[in-house]
């Protein structure tokens, strides 16, 4: 890249959550590049794939004459240390500049103007991260929708559907949960629900897009849906009694993801298991978005 007016001002932060990306570049107070696009591509236990993909999202965003001084990624599906700091070299390798790499649920705490605090998402999936008092991360959850994420959509998809087989088990006419997972995923029957799951090619996306039904059944009166509902909120709150038992600190809980703020229902269930779990922690909807925390660590850097 050429030198630019921006090279020694210009901060550039990138969020790449499990749908979208974005990303936004400031010099000094001024928004130079606010880019949003969807996260096809992203590959990112592929160490080399991710740096390009990285480095070709900046190229394609940036007018041509700038160059950041400082770059901070918060990447979903970056689950280690070591993963995170592989993409991060080969990151500024290719495109020398200093860089920072963490995981998407690391972004929320600085997003919210904090120091320390935990950072929960619960949108497609679902994560926590805190910091311990020596500033070592802790991240739990984030398995993935086949093993874990409970509280995110995938995951309450997955129960949904597990209820829906067990009153089907025990002979119970389908209520509007049932009704509704049959009608979303287009199949004639409860028990023609496992097929349709187990077919999906991208789990966590092609379960998580039926979430609504469970709220909209819950709703309707179901006693399914507002029981998986339930069960979501205290598996969220379990993520941060987690954090909390290994040390980190856990006053403030910073929650994003378009799942939990978007539903009531499952934000009040999760401050209700939170308030009866870990009684010190305060939970706090984000009302930046996340790249504001990937834009507060690029300048760290300088």
């Amino acid at each position: 890249m050429q030198d630019s007016p921006y090279a020694s001002s210009l901060v550039l932060g990138i969020d790449v959550g499990g749908t979208k990306t974005h990303l936004r570049a400031l010099a000094g107070d001024h928004r130079v590049v606010d880019h949003v696009r969807t996260s096809g591509g992203w590959r990112p236990h592929d160490t080399a794939a991710a740096a390009d993909w990285l480095a070709g999202l900046v190229r394609e965003a940036l007018p041509a004459d700038a160059r950041p001084a400082a770059l901070a990624v918060g990447a979903h599906a970056c689950e280690t240390p070591p993963q995170c700091a592989r993409i991060r070299a080969a990151l500024e390798s290719a495109l020398d500049v200093p860089a920072l790499v963490v995981g998407d649920a690391e972004l929320l705490v600085p997003a919210a103007g904090l120091d320390k605090g935990v950072g929960l998402v619960a949108g497609t999936g679902s994560v926590a991260v805190g910091r311990l008092p020596d500033g070592t991360a802790v991240q739990v959850g984030g398995w993935g929708a086949v093993l874990g994420d409970e509280g995110g959509a995938a995951g309450l998809v997955r129960e949904a559907a597990r209820a829906a087989w067990a009153a089907h088990d025990r002979g119970e006419e389908p209520d509007e949960l049932a009704l509704g997972l049959v009608a979303s995923f287009g199949v004639p029957e409860v028990p023609a629900l496992g097929a349709a799951l187990e077919s999906a090619t991208d789990v966590s996306a092609e379960w998580g897009r039926h979430a609504p039904v469970v709220f909209t059944a819950a709703e309707a009166g179901s006693t399914l849906a507002r029981t998986v509902i339930a069960e979501a909120g205290r598996s969220l709150a379990a993520l941060v009694a987690r954090l909390a038992a290994r040390g980190a600190v856990v006053d403030d809980v910073v929650v994003a993801g378009g799942t939990v703020l978007s539903q009531p229902a499952l934000y009040d269930a999760f401050t209700a298991s939170l308030a009866e779990t870990v009684p010190a922690a305060r939970a706090r909807p984000l009302r930046e978005p996340p790249v504001e925390g990937a834009v507060t660590l690029a300048r760290s850097l300088l």
